[in-house]
């Protein structure tokens, strides 16, 4: 997916001091007579200066009039007909994110003190623990091939499995930018109405305090998890909230395809590929995302874990085989 870049700042052009002006046949009319001192001419000599200006063949063009350029058609698509079609396709992948506006809350930095404490050098603990895994959805578990269908979605290979696994070993989350009555779609085909009731969040895009230009709009949306720590049922779902645990950067991460969303928090994300297609798949993403999950259990801090050693898909990766029964 592409990323949202800030634009520069507007430019501003020097205007030229003069405009050389060009006049058809000016040259012509205003060759240089002979200077010298004057005198009363002969008497032999004519009435009439011997220089004439050239007799020109045809009367001199005026300078063309200034027409102003037609918008040129869109671009003829491969499979149209029509010349002036526009290429069809779904509007997710044409250009940019725009960047939000203030009252949608701009765009993000990490804290200082976020900084400070991710900077830190990581440390294994000896059992791991239950951690809180904010996930997304669209592009991460399912994908959804034709927007005019915004109801059909393929899902990510292993995707119901693995979403069983994080509800049984973790508190899990789920946060989309997508809207909510798509979201409501994608948590139906993924998860049974048991398993949807034990995730804490089931978050769209009415979550990101979006003013209404950017909601409908294609804005660049962050995830800040702040938020999701601030919300009262997951402080209240934090194991140690009686005696004031709280969810933080050392125990959560968010699984996402875009790392522009996680700005806020960079040392949270566990960033995996987009699903677009299943033959586009690298082999066994999300079982290699079960592995690393289980690695950041054991951490003190996931942000320093994180920041010392990303999430990366390994290529050789196999999944285990399931052992063989020999009492048979």
């Amino acid at each position: 997916m592409k990323e949202y870049i800030a634009p520069p700042g507007p430019l501003q052009a020097a205007l030229p001091t003069a405009i050389p002006i060009n006049i058809p046949g000016l040259t012509f009319a205003q060759s240089k007579v002979p200077t010298g001192p004057a005198g009363p001419p002969p008497k032999s000599a004519p009435t009439k200066p011997k220089y004439k200006p050239p007799r020109l063949k045809k009367k001199s063009s005026p300078p063309p009039k200034y027409i102003r350029p037609s918008t040129p058609p869109p671009p003829r698509h491969a499979n149209s007909s029509s010349p002036h079609r526009a290429p069809t396709g779904p509007k997710h992948d044409e250009g940019p994110h725009k960047r939000p506006a203030s009252g949608s809350g701009g765009v993000p930095n990490p804290a200082p003190a976020y900084l400070t404490q991710a900077l830190l050098e990581p440390h294994r603990n000896p059992q791991p623990r239950r951690i809180l895994v904010v996930m997304d959805l669209n592009g991460t578990l399912l994908h959804r091939p034709n927007h005019r269908r915004p109801f059909h979605f393929i899902q990510r290979p292993h995707a119901t499995a693995f979403l069983s696994y994080c509800l049984d070993t973790f508190y899990v989350a789920i946060w989309s930018s997508a809207r909510p009555e798509n979201v409501e779609r994608m948590v139906s085909q993924l998860l049974t109405p048991e398993q949807r009731d034990r995730c804490l969040l089931i978050w769209g895009r009415d979550s990101f305090n979006l003013t209404k230009q950017d909601y409908d709009s294609k804005v660049q949306v962050y995830k800040r998890l702040t938020s999701v720590w601030s919300d009262p049922r997951v402080m209240a779902a934090h194991p140690s909230a009686d005696s004031g645990g709280r969810w933080d950067q050392s125990n959560t991460v968010l699984v996402d395809d875009s790392q522009e969303k996680a700005r806020s928090e960079p040392f949270n994300l566990l960033q995996i590929p987009e699903f677009v297609k299943p033959s586009d798949e690298p082999p066994n993403v999300l079982p290699q995302v079960h592995d690393y999950l289980n690695t950041l259990a054991h951490e003190a801090d996931i942000s320093r874990f994180v920041r010392r050693s990303p999430f990366k898909l390994d290529p050789n990766y196999t999944l285990p085989q399931d052992p063989v029964d020999n009492t048979a």
